[in-house]
């Protein structure tokens, strides 16, 4: 599973249309996708913390204040 973030190249700018996605084969052995989850339109400084929610090892996001 993964998180895939397509670019909206219409309305917003620096948005991202995000998406739950699953991995799977079918019947022949032909490596597929499906979509589980919509999470519609995201800004783009919240993309990185909806990748690190489901990825399978966990990233520190740690930044500094400054």
């Amino acid at each position: 599973m993964f998180v895939r973030a397509v670019k909206n190249n219409k309305g917003k700018k620096n948005t991202y249309f995000c998406s739950l996605v699953e991995s799977y084969r079918d019947e022949s052995g032909v490596p597929k996708h499906r979509v589980l989850i919509n999470f519609g339109q995201v800004d783009e400084e919240a993309v990185p913390y909806l990748k690190a929610a489901f990825a399978k090892k966990k990233p520190r996001l740690v930044y500094d204040d400054e």
